[in-house]
């Protein structure tokens, strides 16, 4: 009998499938290298998990990420745990991740290194923004747990160097959950309060997750922010942290921050009572050489009367001085006087007027005589050329009986007995008139009527 067959809709099977994988596997931890990591405008986390025989899509939803210590990339081996998932409308199976962790590399470690790398690129370590520690500071808070053995340190060293420096603590969390937002918070309060001249961030040694709250980037810009100078003190000498590159000064120990920011008192009195010897020896030995420049100047000091009377002197000498002088340069004023006198005699506008007025006289005559020379000239040129002249005239040629004959009515000019006709009219002109006459008779060469 063959058996009936059992035909699944996709829906159906994928339904299955999805049924199968997640009831199988809950929770799965997995591990694997990131490839195609994205962060789109929502927050979650997508990529691909992948070994050199596989790949699974893998998602981390943003309530999830947000509570991790690393920034993922690719290329970066994980260990993870999520729950299997059937996207049923695509058909492909999922891992949905609750938590994640680098391979190979402690999780706090690596997000030390990933913060201290992001900061450092901010220039928060910058040595320009570090401020210089006061000499001998008034008034000292430190941000510390008030129950550990740490302040009891500080306060031990402080009161050995220098007894009377006020000190001042702001209690806080050192590590544990909220304490990276106290020591935050206490900096900024200091801060706003402004009373104190050092801020001393302090804590013993621990491991690196119990320095966690001293590696955190919410201290770390409560530190750079400071506008007092901050001395960081955690953890034991070969510890570093990320408040320790951020602050202004590192100690190695909260005990060595004390001894960094506190003078020794008894060494200060003591330099205080070597330079008050040495300055009352040097105003003693000061007043001593006033006290001999002032007699030496009183024994060169002369009696005011005697200088009253040379000045005296002096004065009737200077006056005797001025007075010849005086004389000299009005002699010679009067002298320099009397020769721009004669010279502006000598330039005076009457004489020149007085000797213009003769030279106008002569210039006028020597004038006349040349014009009167030059029209003579002038004249017989003239007559002569008008004689010429009227030689060449033909009025003195009709003046001796010649006539100009012209044919009318053209009054062309006859020169030839061919040019008019009997009875034809002609004008001739002679040296006192003209007249008109007709044509009787012609002759030419000894011929008549032609």
């Amino acid at each position: 009998m063959v058996p009936e067959r059992r035909i699944y809709t996709v829906s159906e099977l994928t339904g299955n499938i999805k049924k199968l994988v997640e009831e199988t596997y809950p929770f799965v931890w997995i591990a694997g290298e990131i490839s195609n990591f994205r962060t789109p405008t929502s927050g979650h986390f997508y990529f691909t998990l992948k070994d050199p025989g596989a790949q699974i899509n893998a998602v981390m939803f943003r309530s999830q990420n947000r509570n991790l210590k690393f920034e993922p990339e690719d290329g970066m081996a994980v260990i993870a745990m999520g729950r299997l998932n059937v996207y049923e409308l695509r058909g492909v199976y999922q891992i949905i991740l609750e938590y994640m962790e680098p391979e190979g590399v402690g999780i706090v470690q690596l997000a030390f290194e990933q913060l201290k790398a992001k900061l450092a690129a901010e220039g928060l370590f910058d040595e320009r923004y570090k401020a210089s520690l006061p000499f001998l500071p008034q008034k000292i808070a430190v941000v510390t747990s008030p129950t550990g053995a740490v302040i009891r340190d500080i306060m031990k060293v402080i009161n050995r160097r220098f007894p009377n420096i006020a000190l001042e603590i702001a209690p806080v969390k050192v590590q544990g959950e909220g304490a990276a937002e106290e020591i935050a918070e206490a900096l900024g309060l200091l801060n706003e309060r402004d009373d104190a001249d050092i801020i001393v961030v302090a804590r013993g040694g621990g491991s690196l997750e119990d320095l966690q709250a001293f590696n955190s980037e919410i201290v770390a810009r409560a530190i750079f922010s400071s506008h007092l100078p901050v001395v960081s003190a955690v953890g034991h000498e070969t510890d570093f942290t990320i408040a320790d590159f951020t602050a202004d000064v590192r100690a190695p120990t909260p005990s060595a921050a004390a001894e960094v920011i506190v003078p020794v008192k008894d060494e200060l009195l003591r330099r205080i009572e070597l330079l008050r010897g040495a300055l009352k020896r040097a105003m003693v030995q000061r007043v001593r050489l006033l006290v001999e420049q002032t007699v030496q100047l009183s024994r060169r000091l002369i009696h005011p009367g005697k200088q009253v009377a040379d000045y005296r002197l002096r004065l009737d000498d200077v006056w005797s001085r001025i007075s010849r002088g005086f004389l000299r340069h009005l002699a010679d004023r009067r002298d320099r006087l009397s020769v721009v006198g004669r010279r502006l005699g000598r330039c005076s506008p009457r004489v020149m007027a007085r000797d213009l007025n003769i030279l106008l006289k002569h210039r006028r005559k020597t004038l006349l005589s040349a014009i009167q020379f030059c029209l003579e000239s002038k004249r017989n040129s003239f007559c002569t050329a008008a004689a010429r002249l009227d030689a060449l005239s033909p009025l003195a040629i009709l003046e001796r009986g010649y006539s100009v004959t012209r044919a009318l009515p053209g009054y062309a000019l006859v020169k030839d007995v061919q040019q008019v006709n009997v009875g034809q009219n002609v004008e001739v002109t002679v040296s006192r008139g003209a007249m008109i006459c007709r044509i009787e008779r012609k002759r030419k060469d000894g011929q008549a009527n032609i």
